[in-house]
């Protein structure tokens, strides 16, 4: 094995991701009463939540994954894009500013962007998902999807675990394949510290939730797990980076259509996602989350058999497997329970 691989061996990425976990559990202990005074999410109409509960818990897993990283990196000499760091702080920003004071939509989108395109367009120009396009062209549909991406990610924290339920899985599954060989180095080190982070995080945010991640932690998770899947990607593996989010991306761009249909303010706050159906049409919460938990374990199945096995005859059959699952979770969501 080369100095790097045991570097990034099993011991190595298990003690990260305790150690990780550690630093996000302390973090949100000792800012909890901060956290209280003066970042307190009241309940309104659209909430999920019933009694005021503090925000901004993001600070302890977006500080405890760039810690870890960066220690990590440093000892196993892998190289973190010095672009996906200061973007991921300069978004955590944005995020903890929305907030407290609530930030125009139009500047959040510009900064947003600002951050996405810093990753996107500092990447090597040999990184490439569909080379047949303009570079130019694939970098900007990578842009807009970026966008999307870390924005969905803040759409889908409306629950408590629902973050943890995605982010561990996704995270989870990276590791493994990049102990396979099947990842750079870099999102392996990231998805590990981000793995352990939200592992620490859960604990304090599991029903009845005493702490949500706020802004400032579902923006930085979006962009650092949306590079990760876009290296997924880069390596010659998007069926799988399509895979592993799957049940975000549907849930939320098919909110998103149904409500530029009807004419809606699309960028409010609202509950129309399935996941917030659900427990409007009988679903405990902590169902929901274990069922969004258990697809996401199947589409983390799906997406590494489709690496291994590096074949359209496995890919494709996966490809639909992962839909029809997600399909049958978004039909049961949209339905009344009945006792």
């Amino acid at each position: 094995m080369s100095p790097v691989t045991d570097a990034v061996a099993a011991a190595p990425s298990l003690l990260a991701l305790a150690i990780a976990a550690l630093i996000s559990a302390f973090i949100t202990w000792a800012s909890r009463p901060l956290l209280q005074r003066y970042a307190l999410a009241r309940p309104n109409a659209r909430s999920s939540h019933r009694i005021p509960t503090p925000q901004g818990a993001g600070i302890a897993v977006i500080a405890a994954t760039l810690v870890v990283t960066s220690a990590w990196a440093v000892w196993a000499n892998v190289p973190i894009p010095p672009a996906l760091v200061i973007a991921t702080i300069v978004i955590a920003l944005v995020g903890f500013a929305d907030d407290i004071v609530s930030l125009p939509v139009l500047v959040r989108l510009v900064l947003q962007a600002a951050c996405v395109g810093a990753v996107v367009f500092t990447a090597p120009e040999t990184a490439r998902i569909v080379p047949a396009l303009p570079l130019a062209l694939e970098r900007g549909l990578i842009l807009l999807a970026g966008v999307w991406f870390v924005n969905l990610v803040n759409f889908m924290d409306g629950l408590d675990l629902m973050t943890v339920a995605e982010v561990v899985p996704v995270t989870a599954a990276l590791l493994l394949l990049g102990w396979l060989g099947d990842l750079s180095w870099p999102s392996v080190l990231i998805a590990t510290a981000l793995c352990g982070a939200m592992l620490g995080f859960a604990p304090f945010n599991k029903p009845v939730a005493r702490v949500f991640l706020g802004d400032v932690g579902s923006l930085p998770i979006g962009l650092l797990l949306g590079w990760c899947l876009l290296e997924l990607a880069w390596h010659g593996q998007p069926a799988a980076a399509l895979l592993l989010p799957a049940y975000y991306l549907a849930d939320s761009t098919i909110t998103l259509i149904r409500r530029i249909a009807r004419r809606e303010q699309f960028w409010s706050a609202h509950r129309s996602h399935f996941y917030q159906r659900a427990t409007d049409n009988g679903f405990a919460v902590p169902r929901v989350v274990g069922e969004v938990f258990a697809l996401n374990l199947a589409l983390a199945v799906l997406a590494i058999a489709t690496v291994r096995a590096g074949s359209m005859a496995v890919t494709l059959p996966a490809l639909v497997a992962g839909a029809v699952a997600i399909a049958f979770v978004l039909r049961r969501f949209s339905r009344p329970q009945f006792s």
